[in-house]
């Protein structure tokens, strides 16, 4: 009960999150055509960006309450991967679109209106410090990294209201252009970042901090009876829970059914607490039979 009551406030956080996420967009389009700060429309590219993750985080945290089923057998835990690839799209084309549209005004910078901005970045700075209380206290990772979002919401609003007062006293209407290209290249390096992690949990690739080298020599040392480990396959399922399946060879030519679950158990809990392999399938074989050396390879 406590779980469920925990995963309710969770979700509720980061729905109130979305809503506070999304009306604050829609004010930083019309505030960045108003003001004619292409700073204000990188941010606004920016939360968009963010906006869709709280929808999508919003979803998958009720959604991650459904079990697995006969048409997901492990659950619905990759569904987070279509919301991130969406995502990263959006925030690509939105980039993009910025920097076609700062790079002439390098060369020819247009007047902003500095005190629209500052009054707009100010407004950003209380919407996501709002947001930020509102789910610091949050226990899910869900809510742990939206906050660390907002955080930088709040940091790059604190740039866009020092630029802002800067301007106000001294004619430099490039500032903006250069903040603007400075959120959209940081908005950029975290898509790219995001796809890379993305299209590896994708392709199954070994999940980052795990040594497929170091699990097996764990494995031979601390097993009593284990002679070699092979055949062995490591992914992540969404990049948190991780899957293992891997073919053991006994020293012992026979083992009873007793000896077989002790040793299982004993390797599971192994993997389980070294390496945070949640889900983990052991194939037992004895040092003589053929697939140790050959079909198995």
């Amino acid at each position: 009960m406590a779980h469920n009551h925990e995963n309710h406030h969770a979700t509720e956080n980061i729905k109130t999150a979305f809503f506070l996420n999304i009306a604050f967009t829609i004010i930083e389009i019309i505030g960045g055509f108003y003001t004619n700060s292409l700073a204000i429309m990188s941010d606004a590219v920016h939360d968009l960006g963010d906006s869709l993750s709280l929808g999508m985080s919003w979803y998958f945290q009720k959604l991650s309450n459904k079990e697995a089923n006969k048409k997901y057998s492990y659950g619905y835990g990759r569904f987070s991967l279509l919301g991130a690839i969406i995502n990263s799209i959006v925030l690509l084309i939105g980039s993009i679109f910025i920097i076609v549209e700062a790079i002439p005004r390098i060369k020819n910078p247009e007047e902003a209106n500095a005190t629209g901005m500052m009054w707009f970045a100010i407004l950003g700075i209380i919407v996501n410090g709002a947001a930020v209380l509102k789910l610091k206290k949050g226990s899910s990772i869900n809510e742990r990294v939206v906050s660390l979002h907002f955080i930088e919401d709040v940091l790059g609003w604190v740039a866009v209201l020092i630029a802002s007062i800067v301007m106000q006293f001294w004619n430099v209407p490039l500032l903006d252009t250069i903040l603007s290209l400075g959120i959209a290249g940081y908005v950029l390096f975290n898509v790219y970042k995001n796809i890379k992690d993305a299209f590896k949990i994708i392709l199954q690739g070994v999940p980052d901090k795990i040594s497929s080298d170091e699990i097996k020599e764990q494995i031979i040392l601390n097993i009593d009876g284990v002679e070699d480990v092979h055949d062995f396959h490591i992914w992540t399922l969404d990049g948190e829970y991780h899957i293992a399946t891997i073919h053991i060879i006994l020293k012992n030519k026979e083992f009873s059914w007793q000896e077989s679950k002790e040793i299982k158990k004993h390797i599971k809990q192994l993997l389980h607490d070294n390496f945070q392999l949640e889900h983990v399938t052991l194939e037992l074989e004895s040092i003589s039979e053929d697939c140790a050396y050959k079909d198995c390879n």
